[in-house]
């Protein structure tokens, strides 16, 4: 292969370091009017009144919004395929809050300082209820936090909003009681996970305007413009005729775009006025008026016999969702469907539990969504249940983990096989991986301690699987059209977010049409001019998208043919192509810059284009196995990362840079969950990790090392043997970290994150036993 499997730069990097016009706010009418809310101060409660009449009369102010201005039709912020699997729970703006953050009125106004002013002339009367803040006490709690009688779902998926239950799920395969009642071994624990937030570099960000057609055209970053397209639609009652929606560059999503914000207040505001609207989040708002990563808590019991094998796996799990249900049911499925499996030779397995309302920020979809927070209970519970049988822990996961041409009956089950049957792994490299990871990160030697003075060196490490799109929902299209002079443009609706989906989806295109990555323009992410696509999700883009543009560049390959055996007088299979030049056995020759010029000028002229279309019928997982190497101060409880190894079978890498930074990038955005990042509120509700100030990320200085290498693997239904590789690097570093910290100190910490003064106070608690 000449372009795919190569490191290509991104076909957008030089224009955006260079500055160039590219993200949502840069192409705002700078005529737009200033859109912003006034936010809820309270955690729970109901407007009682609104006086806006100051606001109004403030000179510059255009619009001001109240929930009797909208139509009172809910709906789901879920940037998701329809149906929807989330509760319709939401409505633009509402006479009760729910969260401190939520939206109570919007105003348009001419300028910055004049919006702000107009919001701080707003006076609004509450009634403040009480709050439900403790997730594990929501089910059945006398305070029901949805009573609106107008909320639904669009299908049975568990929804009981009397009950503050967004969703619910349950699945077994054989009796788990039976089966853990007769093994030799058996561990029960439970894990908590933390909220976690995104921390895009660009905030949410949309504008508006009416086009010259007097439609209504939206700039978003976003990951999913065509859903957010319907969703504007039925919300607002606009005709979906009149929407055009455009996602232009986006500076980081991680899932956290994958929704709907600002988009509803500043549509209605230019349909409503006729003049062009924007609203950017501050920094505050991203963080208390966005999302967040689900909080959960899972209760794991794992039962062994004497020989090593794990027989039975019954996990429990209760998720928090927040304020409203968006990716509620999604993301707790996927904490099943994408852990569970990487076990397959137990005999009995059960996993189920509820997602509940709260009144905090609302959770929803996040990078591993769902997948990080299940490994870490499945993988730290199996370390557990190693060190009480005495086992090898690398041994017993080779004993007991997924190999190639096995398969699971978790993935019939939900979802994740074909028309009801179970997924085989036609591509498993999860053995290469573990031994290379190995070697990488010299376990041998370093496990499971080095003590040195008040230093200890530890290794720990954990598997994780992921997947490839969502079989037989998430559909991406392509189309290809031939140029003059013989170069392509590549329509897709696929988002790039800063994953380079654009330049990896170019790559595969030329490597087909046999020519550089230059000659494939690509456009990408418009409602109007661009065909269908799911958007940037579920790990979708390079398998779902990937194939589709396989798929169109090979029938534009054809067309060619075919049109060159025409102007050759010769028969198409006789027609042979080098992406240059077509060539007939009979000797006759015409160039691929010839023949499109013949075709746009001179001899039966037409355009070629070409449309293709993809949906799976599978979801082939991506493995991983993570080694962490690290130094603990046992005197202040401090960890240095110095190497986090990673060892990834994504099948063929589309671009080896690129699917690095993907890699690297996650797992540093795991390991900020595993030791940093913590979204806190005070006891009234009120989020205090509400900036950067107080909210740590993990940077350079905190990782010394990133070692990523890829093995062999050919996933033969994807595009040029490729799976994805965006979501698996984030799954297995707070397992594998805990993982270390106990072979260092034999303390075992549950619960996220791993912080100095959790391990001080384990150690104490350890001395005084």
């Amino acid at each position: 292969m000449k372009v795919v499997n190569n490191k290509a730069h991104s076909v957008d990097g030089l224009g955006i370091l260079k500055g160039r016009a590219a993200y949502t706010d840069d192409l705002a009418d700078k005529n737009s009017l200033i859109v912003k809310a006034l936010r809820s101060p309270h955690a729970y409660a109901r407007i009682k009144s609104i006086d806006d009449k100051l606001a109004k009369e403030l000179p510059g102010v255009e619009m001001v919004l109240t929930y009797k201005d909208f139509p009172r039709i809910p709906f789901t912020r879920a940037g998701q395929g329809y149906p929807e699997p989330s509760p319709y729970d939401k409505f633009v703006l509402d006479e009760y809050v729910r969260y401190v953050g939520d939206e109570v009125v919007a105003v348009a106004a001419i300028d910055n300082e004049t919006c702000e002013k107009a919001l701080s002339l707003i006076k609004v009367e509450y009634e403040i209820l009480e709050p439900v803040l403790d997730f594990e006490n929501a089910v059945d709690n006398k305070i029901i936090i949805h009573p609106e009688p107008e909320i639904h779902d669009m299908f049975p998926i568990g929804f009981e909003p009397k009950r503050n239950i967004a969703a619910s799920y349950k699945m077994h395969v054989g009796d788990v009681e039976k089966t853990i009642s007769e093994c030799d071994y058996v561990v029960n624990e439970t894990f908590y996970t933390q909220a976690q937030a995104h921390v895009m570099m660009e905030p949410h960000t949309v504008n508006a305007r009416m086009d010259y057609q007097e439609r209504l055209v939206i700039y978003s970053a976003t990951q999913t413009p065509f859903h957010m397209r319907r969703i504007i639609s039925s919300a607002l009652e606009i005709p979906i005729t009149k929407i055009r929606f455009i996602k232009p560059r986006v500076g980081g999503g991680f899932g956290g775009k994958q929704a709907i914000h600002g988009e509803m207040l500043v549509a209605w505001v230019t349909w409503k006025t006729g003049k062009p609207a924007k609203m950017v989040f501050t920094r505050k708002e991203v963080f208390e008026s966005s999302y967040s990563r689900h909080p959960m808590r899972m209760d794991v019991t794992l039962g062994a016999d004497k020989s090593g094998k794990l027989k039975a796996i019954d996990f429990k799990c209760l998720s928090d969702t927040g304020a409203y249900g968006e990716h509620a049911l999604t993301v707790f499925m996927v904490v099943g469907s994408k852990v569970l499996p990487l076990y397959n030779k137990v005999e009995t397995v059960r996993f189920h539990g509820d997602i509940v309302y709260t009144n905090k920020t609302p959770a929803g979809a996040f990078r591993g969504y769902g997948a990080i927070q299940g490994n870490f209970a499945l993988e730290s519970a199996v370390d557990i249940l190693c060190h009480k049988m005495g086992i090898d822990p690398i041994e017993f996961r080779q004993k007991n983990m997924m190999k190639e041409n096995e398969t699971s009956p978790i993935f019939a089950i939900m979802g994740e096989g074909t028309e009801g049957t179970a997924m085989d792994m036609e591509t498993c490299k999860l053995e290469e991986c573990v031994q290379r990871g190995m070697e990488l990160i010299g376990w041998k030697d370093k496990y499971p301690r080095v003590e040195s003075n008040n230093k200890i060196k530890s290794v720990g490490m954990a598997i994780a699987m992921q997947g490839s799109g969502i079989p037989y929902i998430d559909m991406g299209s392509a189309t290809i059209k031939l140029n003059d002079q013989g170069f392509y443009n590549l329509l897709i609706g696929a988002t790039d977010i800063g994953q380079g989906s654009d330049t990896i989806l170019a790559q595969i295109a030329a490597e087909v049409l046999m020519t550089t990555i230059d000659k494939v323009i690509v456009y990408s992410s418009d409602t109007d001019l661009t065909p269908f696509d799911c958007g940037a999700y579920a790990s979708s883009t390079t398998y779902v998208s990937g194939n589709a543009v396989f798929k169109a560049a090979m029938n534009m390959k054809n067309a060619i043919i075919k049109e060159a055996a025409r102007v050759l007088e010769t028969q198409e299979a006789d027609v042979e192509f080098d992406g240059k030049i077509l060539t007939s056995s009979n000797g006759k020759t015409v160039s691929l810059e010839d023949l499109s010029n013949q075709l746009f000028y001179s001899n039966e002229q037409k355009q070629l284009s070409v449309t293709s279309s993809y949906v799976g019928h599978k979801s082939p997982p991506p493995f991983m196995a993570g080694f962490v190497e690290i130094d603990i101060d046992k005197e202040t409880g401090e960890v240095d990362i110095v190497d986090y190894v990673s060892v990834v079978d994504c099948g063929t890498t589309i671009n080896p840079l690129l699917a690095e930074g993907q890699v690297n990038g996650a797992i540093v955005q795991g390991l900020g969950m595993a030791m940093f990042e913590d979204v806190k509120y005070s006891s009234n509700g009120k989020m205090i990790s509400n900036s950067l100030i107080n909210y740590k990320i993990p940077t350079r200085v905190d990782i010394k090392k990133l070692t990523t290498e890829f093995v062999d693997s050919y996933e033969t239904s994807g595009p040029f043997g490729a799976k994805s590789v965006g979501e698996i690097g984030i799954d297995t570093p707070p397992a594998a970290l805990a993982n270390a910290v106990y072979n260092a100190l034999g303390i075992r910490i549950n619960a996220l994150p791993i912080t100095p003064e959790k391990i001080l106070l384990s150690l104490k608690e350890k001395e005084n036993k």
